[in-house]
């Protein structure tokens, strides 16, 4: 896992191994508290990181998102869907984010 992660959160990990720990024993007790599948969670994840505007969230997502077998076009539709709610310049921003890994993987 630490490759696939940005430099400044690999050197978070490092420095504070136990809120690491915590933080990632958070997102699995999150990801177990309902009734959701892999698939569905990996997707609302991912829109939620596109509708707050966060890059580094929108790509972990990505990453993961295609760790749990969703595919491109589904990661787009994503997307696409976000320009009803986002309005255009949003979603063609979470576009790029989302290219910047689906374009290597298709």
């Amino acid at each position: 896992m630490p490759k696939q992660l940005p430099k400044a959160v690999n050197q978070f990990r490092k420095r504070h191994p136990k809120v690491w720990k915590a933080f990632n024993e958070l997102g699995e007790r999150c990801h177990e508290a309902g009734p959701l599948d892999e698939k569905s969670r990996r997707l609302i994840k991912l829109a939620i990181s596109i509708g707050a505007g966060l890059e580094g969230a929108t790509h972990s997502a990505v990453r993961n998102a295609r760790k749990a077998g969703v595919s491109a076009e589904e990661i787009d539709h994503v997307a696409v869907l976000a320009i009803s709610t986002l309005g255009l310049p949003a979603a063609t921003r979470a576009m790029t984010w989302i290219s910047d890994h689906t374009t290597r993987t298709r």
